[in-house]
């Protein structure tokens, strides 16, 4: 059985929290280098099938990500929908009777064995909680039977979605999928444990860890050029 992975995606004004340390054109680029981690960690999982659904054209996004990586090309597609979140995941969720996993783009220490680990599970839902309430990801055997509710403190209302509908479920804590980049402090945690195309362009940009022995908040980021 070949498990899907969806991704949703929005290049145009992401990471606008970045907004003090980071242009716009920096921050999409940004956007563009996390999809490419999340990416490459889905190709070399078992993961089966890959799909983007964004707002940008298919054409505009696959020149954008420079695809080297031989197994992506095979397993990937890309789907345009403008619609917002709940609704477009909603509308694809009630159309689906293989297991699903939704996972964000924007969690570029992503690895194929947490992937793996997450689709081992044998409950109807698996939710990785982010921080502050998030849900980076979701492992759905039965996508049909379920609805999603993002923003907010979606992960327990991915819970209650889970008790309400009698639908066995458990909860995947890991660090690599629980680090989402939103806010400036969260690059810390990529330029320290980053491998792929996020922290090489961190490093391209002249962002680099600061350290400060005397400092109340030791560890920080600062730039080194534009």
């Amino acid at each position: 059985m070949k498990i899907k992975a969806i991704i949703p995606f929005k290049k145009k004004g992401a990471k606008s929290r970045l907004g003090s340390f980071l242009s716009e054109k920096e921050r999409e680029e940004l956007a563009i280098r996390m999809l490419t981690d999340v990416l490459v960690a889905l190709s070399e999982s078992a993961i089966g099938k890959i799909e983007i659904i964004t707002t940008c054209t298919r054409d505009e996004l696959i020149g954008e990500l420079r695809l080297t990586h031989r197994d992506l090309k095979s397993k990937l597609s890309v789907r345009t929908d403008a619609r917002g979140l709940n609704e477009m995941l909603n509308e694809l969720l009630t159309r689906e009777e293989e297991p699903m996993l939704i996972i964000m783009a924007d969690i570029p220490l992503a690895t194929p064995e947490t992937i793996n680990e997450i689709i081992r599970h044998e409950e109807d839902v698996v939710v990785m909680p982010g921080r502050n309430g998030g849900t980076n990801a979701l492992f759905l055997r039965r996508p049909h039977d379920f609805a999603v509710s993002y923003y907010g403190i979606s992960f327990l209302a991915h819970i209650e979605t889970a008790k309400r509908r009698n639908l066995s479920y458990a909860v995947h804590d890991s660090f690599f999928i629980g680090v989402d980049i939103d806010e400036v402090e969260d690059l810390i945690e990529l330029l320290i444990h980053g491998r792929g195309a996020s922290v090489e362009y961190l490093r391209e940009i002249g962002v680099r860890l600061r350290v400060d022995k005397a400092a109340k908040v030791r560890v920080s980021v600062e730039r080194t050029s534009s």
